[in-house]
Formats: C-alpha cells, structure tokens, sequence
C-alpha cells in the first residue's frame, strides 16, 4: 500500500465525491471534538453517510479488500496476538498471518498513526482490509475472552481465603475496597456475561468443583473451577450487594441489585437456593442502557404489528402474552405500553418485579411478605382510575377474574400467562375456575411467543433433509413443493462458541377473538373454541411462523421442531394443520 493512499483524508474525499457538503464535515468535525468518535463514525452517527457506502469507497480508493466478518472464520489465537488495548484502541483485528505479513481489518484504515503504532509492535509487513467496525466489536468481544482472567482471579481468591493471616470478612465485606480479589473476580464474571449477551448466570458448587453457567441464546454455556472455597465468598458478597440476610443459608432468598458493566446500565435479579454441597445462586441480567423496545423492534411480523396496534388502541377488554419464561413477554408488554404511554392515559402496572421503569406510568411492586398481593393491588388500581392496566402475570384465578371484570368494565388490561400456544390460553382462564361467559365477554387476543436461535452466518451450510424431516414439514405445509427451500444448519465456530447458532428471533402467533370463538368460549366447548381459531384465516400457529424462518435459512429444523415439541394437550397435526386459504 502506498504512503499516498494511505495518507487519504477521509473528509476531503468524502466532499470531492459529493457523499457529504462541506458544511456536514464541519459540523461533525465540531461534533467530534465533544464525542471523541472517528470522523467516519460520527458522519455515520449524524446519518451524513451510509456505512456500506463509507466502507465502499474506503475499499476503493485504497485499493483495498472488503471483508464480511459474519462469514469470517476467525482464528481465536492469531486475534489475541495482538494485545486488546490495542485493538479497541484503534478497531482492528488480525484477520490472517501468511509468508507475505499480516493482514489487519481496521474499521478505519486511514488511521495511518494506528497504523505505525501497529507496524512497530508486530514487526510484520501489515496489509490491511476495511470491516464494519459493529462486527469488528463483536469479534473482539468473543475473541478476548475473560474466561481465563475469571480462572487467574478464583485462584488468587483461594490463596486468600487459604492464608492464616487473611480475615474473611474483609476480603468480602469491606464494600470500599474496589481491589478486593472477589469484587475483581465477580467484575469479571460480569464483563463475561455481558460480552457473551448472556441472559443469566448461574453460580453451583458442587462436590469438588465451582461451576459457573451463562445462558447464552437459550442454553447453559460452563466453566468449571477447582478452587471449589471461593463459592461462599462469592456467594456472600452477591447477598450483601443484594441487601440479603448472609447468616440465612438453610432457606432461598430473593433479591436484586444494580450496576454498571463496560459502560452498560445493567439490572440484576438474584435467586439463593440451599443444595447438597452449599447454595446455588442464579442471576437474570436485564440490560436497560437501550430502554424499552418499540413495536417495531421486538421482532413482531409487520403484518401482525398493524394488527396489533390496532387491537391495544381499543377501550377495553383484556389482551394476553403467552409463553414460556424467557420468551420475552415483558419485552412485547412493555413495547405496548410505550406506545400507548400519553398525557391522555393513565397507565399503572402491577408486577413482580418491576422490571422496566417508565416515566408518568405508576408502576406498584407486588410483596407477597406484607401482604401486597396481585389481587389486593389490583382493587385498589381500580380506584386510582386508569385506562390501561397492566398485570405483570396472571397466577389464580382471584387475578384473573379482577383482571377480566376490568376489562369488562371499560378498562384495557394487558397481562401475560405463561401458556405454550394462544389457543389454550384462553381454556386455561377457564381452568382456573373463572366463568366462562367472564372470558368470552373480556377477552380480546391472544398473543404467543418464543425465541428460537438463529443459525450462525459464519458456519451456515445448505441442510439435506432426511425423510422424516420431509414429514414433518409436509404436515406443516399445504404441499412439499410451494415455495423454494433453503434448510440451512451451522456447523459450529469461533463465532457462535462452536454451538452454530448466534442470536435469537421471536416466533409469534397472534390470535384475534371473533363472535365463534366467544360463544365457543361461552360454552365451555374446548372442541368448537378450537375448530374456530384453526378456521380464522388470519391465524397461523407458532410451528407454521418458526417453519417460515427455517424455509428462509435463518434458524434451523431443529428449532422448528423444539417449538412444535413444547406444544402441550394437542397432536402435532391438530395444532400445525394451517386453514387452507393461507398462503406462505
């Protein structure tokens, strides 16, 4: 590469090819001074340019390479060569090591002070290869690993906790001391867990070991460690930070706690249960640093969101999100709620937790303890005149039948129940033991949902399907041969921890109450409730919706199948046979 291209001023070019007026680069020039971003970012940022058209003329004018980092199989040992202050410094990886040098992708390869730095610590002729710079994150984040620092820190916590000299209670209590070996080691396990997108981490002591699990898109990722003494450190430490009783350690404890991990506002549930050989602590990570997603974001098919939207913007009458835990209920609830979140509205929520906070919205925590209960909650909301309620989950029949009366009597109720599809979800209220016709007059729609995991696109290869998979979607679909398919299944890389799978996307079936459903419901008939939601042609089950991603090569037939397989009380031909005017 050239001194003279590689001596190229983004800006100028970017006005000489009249991408951006002289005036923007001025302005985001001015704005990079407060913010500290590279210039191309910050035009980014600003929304002055495209990334794909900024990194295309990058590659250009360079002369140099564009590299797609979701299809990239990197190599984990030739990344972390290069030292991690220096990577994030100036976002570049080393992409592959040859006869020839180095290659780096740099998310702004003009950085030619960057590059020097570079070029004198690997001592390597370095080319170079433009990549956006969120993937070149992404890699970072998975690439330099805190798994051997959390195993570094567990070993200098057991030399503590094993010298004589060394009072306990100071190496877990003394809240001030920011070097302590358990507050480093648990800043780590944290930094971890946000880096992975873990959704919980479990803390277990067992016989001989400690094992610490992260719930990575669904599934339980280990690292097991031999200094099994330093779980009750850990475990002391997690309690007081949770305002718990550390002495209580033969009954479970529930709590929560708020901090800060690698500049993210993170909220954290925690969970203590007495075991065999100590207690195991589980904690559900909620990230609030990007608030509450709309709509538009939860992953809702457009065509379900219109219809949606118009359904929460009615009087009254109630609405359900159905599913399991984890199937991200609250996320759609809350995406709801923010719509409808107006001067003109008044919005309380009963919940336990309260997991998002919202301004002008009375949000009530439920404490079983003191006697604050859902349904003493709920009489009293109904004093404070609202027009949207929303009921953090239906338990018993007591809720459900205040719930449903509020929405007979001119309220909108939002509540979820955790139900595997949105036909019985409505039979389940009746279950419970409350009237019928109470259901039939109150509920409106149903909503259900699950997350299945989407194939990694860097180990994505074309899926032969055997003759029983060719079954199974024959009972899905009207024929074998209406669409083109494109089965795909990852192979497993450094990407996706060699699982295949990376990230998750929301499979949903909504549900809307019509007259047959409502006198179906009215009397109680499980067969004619049934025959009239298969009937409506507007309804497509979760298997059908899970089945459309599959056929698109975006997740794979064993999540279509792990969704089919938890739907519960019908054969699977019952649930999946689609109306036949549907068309997908």
């Amino acid at each position: 590469m050239s001194n003279e291209k590689k001596r190229i001023r983004l800006g100028d070019l970017l006005v000489a090819q009249q991408l951006i007026s002289q005036e923007q680069l001025e302005s985001a020039l001015n704005a990079q001074r407060t913010t500290g971003l590279k210039l191309g970012k910050q035009l980014i940022e600003m929304g002055y340019v495209e990334e794909n058209t900024l990194l295309s003329l990058l590659s250009g004018q360079l002369d140099i390479p564009f590299v797609e980092l979701k299809q990239f199989r990197f190599d984990r040992e030739l990344v972390q060569s290069l030292p991690e202050s220096l990577a994030r410094r100036y976002r570049v990886m080393i992409l592959r090591s040859d006869s020839d040098g180095l290659l780096l992708g740099m998310a702004d390869p003009t950085d030619i002070f960057g590059l020097d730095e570079l070029q004198r610590i690997l001592d390597k002729p370095l080319k170079t290869a433009v990549v956006r710079e969120s993937e070149l994150l992404d890699i970072l984040d998975m690439a330099y690993s805190r798994e051997s620092e959390i195993a570094s820190l567990a070993e200098q916590l057991d030399e503590e906790l094993e010298a004589d000299s060394v009072d306990l209670s100071d190496i877990i209590t003394d809240a001030t001391d920011n070097d302590a070996p358990v507050v480093k080691l648990l800043q780590k396990i944290f930094e971890e867990a946000i880096n992975t997108k873990a959704s919980d981490i479990h803390i277990e002591p067992d016989e001989t070991v400690l094992r610490i699990r992260k719930r990575i898109d669904g599934v339980l990722v280990e690292q097991v460690m031999n200094e099994k003494r330093i779980a009750s450190a850990l475990i002391v430490r997690l309690k007081l930070m949770s305002n718990l009783d550390i002495a209580e350690k033969r009954m479970p404890q529930d709590g929560r706690f708020h901090l800060k991990v690698s500049g993210r506002s993170i909220d954290v549930r925690l969970s203590t249960m007495p075991v065999q050989f100590g207690e195991s602590v589980v904690m559900r990570i909620l990230d609030h640093t990007d608030g509450v997603r709309s709509l538009d974001q939860v992953g809702m098919p457009p065509i379900y969101i219109k219809r949606f939207r118009n359904i929460i913007t009615r009087p009254h009458g109630l609405i359900l999100v159905t599913g399991p835990t984890g199937s991200g209920k609250t996320t759609t609830l809350y995406g709801a709620l923010s719509e409808l979140n107006t001067p003109e509205k008044k919005i309380i929520t009963v919940e336990d937790p309260v997991e998002y906070r919202l301004p002008r919205i009375s949000q009530v925590q439920v404490h079983e303890k003191i006697g604050l209960n859902f349904g003493t909650v709920l009489r009293a909301t109904l004093r404070q005149d609202p027009d949207i309620l929303l009921v953090g989950e239906i338990r018993d029949a007591e809720s459900a039948e205040i719930a449903l009366r509020a929405a007979m009597t001119g309220h909108m109720v939002l509540s979820t129940l955790h139900t595997n599809d949105a036909v019985t979800s409505a039979l389940r209220l009746i279950d419970m033991g409350v009237d019928s016709y109470l259901v039939a007059s109150s509920l409106k729609a149903i909503v259900a949902q699950r997350l299945v995991r989407k194939i990694c696109e860097s180990c994505s290869q074309p899926h032969e399907l055997t003759p029983q998979e060719k079954t199974f979607i024959n009972s899905l679909r009207r024929s074998p041969s209406e669409a083109p398919m494109n089965f795909r299944q990852g192979q497993g890389c450094s990407h996706c921890y060699n699982t295949g799978y990376r990230g998750r996307i929301g499979v949903f079936e909504l549900l809307e109450l019509n007259t047959p459903m409502a006198n179906a419901l009215r009397d109680n008939n499980v067969r004619e409730f049934n025959d009239a939601a298969h009937s409506d042609p507007h309804y497509r089950p979760l298997s059908a919706s899970a089945l459309e991603f599959a056929l698109q090569g975006i997740t794979s037939l064993e999540e279509v199948l792990r969704v089919s397989a938890q739907i519960e009380d019908e054969s699977l031909a019952e649930i999946t046979q689609p109306p036949t005017n549907m068309n997908y």
